[in-house]
């Protein structure tokens, strides 16, 4: 898929600008604090509806202004589709070819795309509540069934959390929290059908490039902790049923906590190399090689997936990454992947992928392309 147009109005540090592209490298160059990031992260929120940075959309829409509104052009192999974002303090609206989509599901997956900037470092070495993000946006870029059960999953979450802080004070939610047990392990069951099947197609994938990275020298696994007696074996049935006796032997404790302990929201990833922890002992620079890996494995599984490969945006993350792990992304997405670029400056860009790129000055909220 290629982004063909990009029009953003009144958002962020940006009045209004409309931007053409016609290159597979994007370069967006400029100082700090002018709007880079900026404009890479409308694309994402064109795509996944949401930002990579903040929680609150007001925080997109230009400062006094009672709006913003982000739209573009993506040509995909069944022909062009345009995308439309409106974000206003009561909400959003978004469209796809001028039709209003009610459901985030319905929208989510017209464009795909993959961010990688260096807090996706964190991916490895930060928190489990960070790595089950990650689940959450890559496969709910693939599957309209997934994102729709997630998300009726961390409803159904919040409502039984609430269910129990009323058992806390007296109130007779007893029945009511079984009910919620039943439909939380029919969820639990289909969000962790998805997430195995993903894991071992990141893994496969992610195993090959680290290979690759690494010259053969070291082998990337990865792992699956659930907080449930439910394996990748499992039917879903099976799955299901064992995740409802788990949820009523430990719901005295956690009645007593005022809060679900076990579930997919609880879960997390483990990242290996050769059998020794990433996270716990691997160096700075195995911890960049496995989320460079994980980042150049979801370009191939989203390629696997729809038959396309997605957008690929790197804000500022060439200068985070040696020769060795430059030279290895740049001609992962050689001639495949259309790619926009952060940086505040070119020198130093040498590797022949990057000649290839349109550059695009940003500064104060104004964007020019050098001709």
């Amino acid at each position: 898929m290629i982004l063909k147009e990009l029009e953003l109005t009144q958002y962020r540090n940006f009045d209004h600008v409309h931007v053409h592209f016609d290159a597979p490298i994007v370069l967006f160059v400029g100082p700090n604090a002018q709007g880079k990031t900026n404009m890479l992260e409308s694309i994402y929120v064109l795509a996944m509806a949401k930002s990579h940075r903040t929680s609150k959309d007001k925080e997109l829409i230009q400062w006094d202004a009672p709006f913003a509104r982000l739209s573009c052009r993506v040509d995909r192999r069944i022909g062009p589709i345009n995308l439309d974002i409106q974000l206003t303090s009561k909400g959003k609206r978004a469209k796809v070819n001028q039709l209003e989509q009610r459901r985030l599901s319905d929208y989510i997956g017209a464009m795909n795309v993959v961010m990688f900037a260096p807090e996706d470092l964190s991916i490895v070495k930060g928190s489990p509540n960070v790595r089950r993000r990650f689940l959450d946006m890559e496969i709910g870029q693939v599957s309209k069934s997934y994102l729709y059960h997630i998300l009726q999953y961390q409803k159904l979450v919040h409502q039984r959390n609430q269910a129990m802080k009323e058992l806390q004070i007296g109130r007779p939610f007893g029945d009511m929290l079984d009910i919620y047990n039943v439909q939380l392990a029919q969820l639990a069951a289909k969000v962790l059908h998805k997430r195995f099947i993903f894991m071992d197609k990141l893994e496969e994938w992610g195993q090959e490039i680290h290979a690759q990275i690494t010259e053969g020298r070291e082998t990337l696994t990865l792992s699956y902790e659930s907080t449930l007696p439910v394996t990748a074996e499992m039917s879903e049935s099976e799955a299901e049923e064992a995740a409802y006796r788990h949820l009523n032997s430990i719901k005295d404790r956690e009645i007593a906590r005022g809060t679900s302990l076990a579930g997919p929201h609880r879960d997390d990833i483990h990242f290996f190399i050769n059998g020794t922890s990433v996270h716990q002992y691997g160096s700075q620079g195995q911890q960049r090689t496995t989320a460079l890996s994980l980042k150049l494995a979801e370009i191939e599984l989203i390629h696997q997936e729809v038959g396309e490969y997605p957008l690929l945006l790197l804000d500022d993350v060439l200068s985070e990454l040696d020769a060795n792990r430059q030279s290895h992304l740049l001609q992962n997405i050689k001639d495949r992947v259309q790619t926009f670029v952060t940086t505040t400056g070119v020198e130093g860009l040498y590797h022949q992928t990057l000649q290839q790129a349109s550059i695009y000055r940003v500064k104060q909220g104004t964007i020019t392309r050098d001709i």
